[in-house]
């Protein structure tokens, strides 16, 4: 290193803290976006709300992989911070997925009786009948 440059380093260590920072800062935004849509989704507008709820999981997904040590204190605070908001969302992505799981298990229940209904002969079970063999 030269003696007229010695804050570059200085320099590149800012810049990867304030980087670091912004992607924290970042994961947090697209964390509490999540949990709004999910507070505030309706069944009428599910499924639009699922793809975008994909999107922001995956760019979760992302900046999780990005994101490295070492941390300051104030990264720290909003670790904490996203620690609670972590397990919120969880809960908001089980009561989801208990909710689809809810409906899908409607649907198909509605698909077997309505066949019943129209078929109902479909599936006669014959064990205790007794056929006389005789003429």
């Amino acid at each position: 290193m030269e003696a007229g440059y010695p804050n570059q380093p200085a320099k590149t260590t800012f810049f990867k803290w304030t980087h670091l920072m912004g992607l924290l800062q970042e994961y947090y935004q697209v964390t509490t976006e999540l949990i709004e849509i999910l507070e505030t989704m309706q069944p009428d507008s599910r499924d639009e709300k699922i793809v975008l709820i994909e999107e922001l999981l995956a760019r979760r997904e992302t900046l999780i992989s990005t994101i490295v040590t070492p941390f300051t204190s104030g990264d720290k605070v909003l670790g904490f911070t996203l620690l609670s908001l972590e397990q919120k969302l969880m809960l908001l992505l089980t009561e989801q997925k208990k909710a689809i799981q809810h409906d899908i298990k409607q649907v198909k229940s509605k698909r077997v009786s309505n066949n019943k209904y129209v078929n109902p002969y479909e599936k006669i079970v014959t064990d205790g009948m007794f056929y006389d063999q005789r003429k």
